[in-house]
């Protein structure tokens, strides 16, 4: 049996019981408007990562697009931001798995040693340990895939190079998924906050890679992502775009929330049927 990094924020970022999570990961899923016209199995998708009834509303439709790839992707890459511990480069976990509510998630040892030979990853138990950002993506993952690992990366301190240097190095192909965690603009005024955030929005669909941490707070992963995505031809498409005065209702300092998908427009969606009716089994189990 793997070692296990506990969950860290359930109960505050997200409900804490199975039960109750399922069900909300499910409504907010259900209540995702699906892209019209299906634009095909994301390669990435980057998506926030603040308590779901702030975010979560957001983040949804962007995992409702992988319900094609239920039982395609069996490894999801994972990159975000620290926000406790301050690092250089990107640190992978010391543990096999991470448990949340709804069960653990086993590490991908093979894939994670892909990458331990480059300067800038290395293993950080104290990074990961109490860190959100990558932890809040794992019930919507546990949701619409079947049987998936992961090789999740705390980011520091890194240069955007060095961040597409590792994408690069696990791209794989329809079997990988890769997830970059961000929020946007915080703590401005509602009106202030909805022009950063278009701005910010714009430059990600442009697949710029000169973000700064006022406009993203996973700005360096979202840089080095950009680098493979214009290098990969990669199509942005932006799901959603609002803040927790949207969701939430204080708009006198809000936290800006954006979803997108990047799709490899060479490749078509494998089609998966049953995994269209996702929420509807899962009710039923």
């Amino acid at each position: 049996m793997p070692s296990v990094r506990p969950a860290a924020v359930a109960g505050m970022f997200y409900p804490g019981t199975p039960a109750v999570l399922g069900a909300a990961v499910r409504a907010y899923l259900a209540e995702a408007q699906p892209a019209e016209p299906p634009a095909g199995l994301p390669k990435a998708l980057l998506v926030p990562h603040a308590g779901y009834v702030y975010s979560g509303p957001v983040a949804a439709p962007a995992y409702r697009r992988l319900a094609a790839g239920r039982r395609t992707i069996r490894r999801v890459v994972l990159f975000g931001p620290v926000h406790r511990v301050p690092i250089r480069g990107l640190a992978l976990p010391t543990v096999g798995a991470f448990a949340t509510p709804l069960g653990c998630v086993e590490v991908d040892s093979e894939a994670a040693a892909l990458v331990l030979d480059m300067p800038q990853v290395a293993r950080n138990e104290a990074a990961h340990a109490l860190e959100h950002s990558l932890e809040v993506q794992l019930p919507f993952l546990q949701t619409v895939l079947e049987d998936f690992r992961i090789v999740p990366f705390a980011v520091g301190d890194a240069s955007a190079a060095e961040v597409a240097a590792v994408i690069e190095r696990l791209w794989g192909g329809p079997e990988t998924l890769i997830v970059v965690s961000s929020d946007l603009s915080h703590y401005h005024p509602y009106a202030t906050a909805r022009q950063i955030d278009r701005g910010t929005a714009a430059a990600i669909l442009a697949l710029d890679s000169s973000l700064d941490h006022e406009q993203a707070c996973g700005a360096t992963p979202i840089n080095g992502f950009a680098l493979c995505a214009r290098r990969r031809h990669l199509k942005p498409e932006l799901l959603d775009l609002r803040n927790s005065g949207d969701t939430a209702g204080d708009k006198s300092r809000v936290v800006g929330y954006a979803a997108f998908a990047f799709t490899e427009p060479e490749r078509s969606a494998p089609r998966d049927a049953a995994a269209e009716t996702f929420s509807v089994a899962a009710d039923a189990g």
